[in-house]
């Protein structure tokens, strides 16, 4: 995969904080830990967008005459 260099400013305190994370042993660089952040936050959008979908499904959808205990008891013996 290519690589882009990037030139990024930081305060002392998070600076302190990456120097940390670094020192603890679990990233071996700035740039290790700076990418994972990234990783992480990629796949926090991708669940967060899931779930305003799923969201949005369900407001779009009409009101069910249902009970909640009918739903789950439903569920409950497509599982058997």
């Amino acid at each position: 995969m290519a690589t882009v260099r990037k030139s990024i400013t930081f305060t002392k305190q998070q600076d302190a904080w990456i120097k940390s994370q670094i020192e603890g042993g679990d990233y071996t660089n700035d740039s290790e830990y700076i990418r994972d952040l990234i990783r992480k936050d990629q796949a926090n959008n991708s669940k967060l967008n899931y779930l305003r979908m799923a969201v949005q499904k369900g407001l779009d959808s009409d009101v069910s005459e249902k009970s909640v205990q009918d739903i789950i008891e439903a569920k409950i013996k497509e599982k058997q």
